[in-house]
């Protein structure tokens, strides 16, 4: 380690504090604006020409909205027809009404995984919340569960929602880590499915079990009704919260036809998977074919994440939106307003690009390669640690993501390697541990399910570090087999 890398290392401190300072402090920067000065203040205390500096922030930003951008926005479009046209809530209650009892939180938190894939956290939680508020009522009536019926199902649904937000493209935070790490795309999804499968049972059913009968979470009476369509909540008597309640953003009901024909749950179910499906396909022709196959670069080409989840909104556009008798312009509509929930989000990812960057252009990346060497840090747990304090200090899972991709580029190879999918998930599980009070989320289910803060301290915040630990400990036993 030379004086000049241990300067640029001291930088990348000084960085790392003022994104927190920026974004946490009375200024309350946005993630964005925060991004983009600190990358700029980089770039200068590095040493870097003002040329070079516009340069890195254009081609930064540019870059990851490229790879990203337009997915995202395509997954959101895809999200809000599936949610608009009914798909998620077929699914969910497929999925829930075969189930009774002890077996719930089970099917619940399979009916969140599908749920999950294509949908945010906060939007996946407010899809499912009228199906977890109607089995929670109809539980607590039967009297044959020990505790909140609420919790109950709360747990397993937040923990599903969670683990793929956070772990599993193509979702924006893990696609970001394959793009800036040159992960295989279609390796990632299949390590990530495998660490979320036991993610998911231990921090949602598990650990549910285990916390319902010991918080007395019942959600305020009119919110209730309000997404079971009519009634109360049985014994519930809204004064478990600790601040007034704030009704979480319902679906418009504008963009929803009186006369909607039934959802085929065929349609739904696929509609859901085609861009997982053809990733994935992508993934085995590469394993599977050789080169000079001719079905390998159409499989390519549709495995590509933009294609992939271009073709899964045009499914879910035709087979669910226009089918179900949704008039033309409420669909026009509803897409419009999908697209401007996700403006923020491209923002966020595009200051990560350009601070991704100026890292790599003013050698700060190198510096961090040659310290993480001397130290012998695992990279997994290095990438899990940045990601879990960047994004707990910042209250952005995505700016956890985006600055430790950026950090951790330079410590791995660009093969597409099993070690670099590991790493993409250690990232992401890193950022979803310590969620509380800084981030939306945490005020959605604290205000959705009426609880104190400590309440939401001991179950959301809980169940959330349990997911970011386990995903990390899943990546480590898989990286024995590397």
């Amino acid at each position: 380690m030379t004086a000049h890398a241990w300067t640029l290392l001291i930088i990348l401190a000084a960085a790392i504090g003022a994104l927190i300072v920026l974004i946490n402090s009375r200024l309350r920067f946005h993630p964005f604006v925060a991004l983009m000065l600190v990358s700029i203040g980089v770039g200068l205390a590095a040493g870097e020409s003002s040329a070079s500096i516009t340069t890195s922030l254009e081609q930064g930003a540019g870059k990851i909205l490229g790879n990203v951008g337009v997915t995202l926005a395509f997954g959101a479009m895809l999200g809000r027809v599936l949610s608009d046209s009914g798909a998620t809530d077929k699914i969910a209650r497929l999925v829930v009404d075969r189930a009774e009892g002890r077996r719930l939180p089970w099917y619940m938190a399979a009916a969140a995984f599908v749920v999950g894939i294509p949908m945010f956290f906060e939007i996946g939680l407010i899809v499912l919340l009228p199906l977890v508020f109607s089995v929670a009522q109809r539980l607590r009536n039967t009297g044959k569960i020990n505790g909140s019926p609420y919790l109950y199902l709360a747990a397993p649904t937040i923990a599903a929602l969670s683990t793929l937000h956070g772990m599993v493209p193509p979702h924006p935070g893990p696609l970001i880590a394959v793009r800036g790490l040159h992960a295989n795309l279609g390796l990632t999804m299949l390590v990530g499915l495998v660490c979320a499968i036991p993610t998911v049972i231990l921090a949602g059913p598990v650990y549910g079990r285990w916390i319902a009968p010991r918080l007395a979470v019942y959600p305020d009476n009119e919110l209730v009704a309000q997404f079971t369509g009519g009634g109360t909540a049985s014994g519930g008597d809204g004064t478990a919260g600790d601040a007034p309640h704030t009704q979480p953003p319902a679906k418009d009901d504008a963009v929803v036809s009186p006369t909607r024909k039934p959802v085929p749950t065929g349609f739904a179910v696929t509609a859901v998977l085609v861009p997982v499906a053809l990733m994935l396909l992508n993934t085995l022709a590469e394993l599977a074919l050789t080169k000079t196959n001719p079905l390998r670069p159409v499989l390519a080409f549709t495995g590509e994440p933009v294609v992939a989840m271009f073709t899964g909104f045009l499914v879910a556009l035709f087979a669910l939106g226009y089918r179900s008798g949704m008039p033309s312009e409420a669909i026009r509509t509803s897409l419009a307003d999908s697209l401007k929930s996700v403006a923020g989000i491209l923002l966020i990812i595009a200051g990560g690009g350009a601070f991704n960057e100026i890292l790599v252009d003013s050698g700060i990346g190198k510096a961090v390669q040659s310290a993480a060497t001397g130290a012998h840090l695992n990279v997994l747990v290095l990438g899990w640690l940045v990601a879990l304090v960047l994004s707990f200090s910042t209250g952005s899972v995505t700016v956890g993501i985006v600055a430790a991709t950026g950090i951790l580029a330079p410590l791995t190879a660009t093969d597409g390697s099993l070690h670099t999918a590991l790493l993409v998930i250690a990232i992401g599980a890193g950022s979803i541990g310590l969620n509380y009070v800084n981030h939306a989320g945490f005020w959605l289910v604290k205000e959705s399910f009426g609880m104190t803060l400590g309440q939401a301290t001991k179950s959301h915040t809980a169940i959330q570090t349990i997911v970011s630990v386990c995903g990390l400990v899943m990546a480590l036993l898989l990286l024995n087999f590397t």
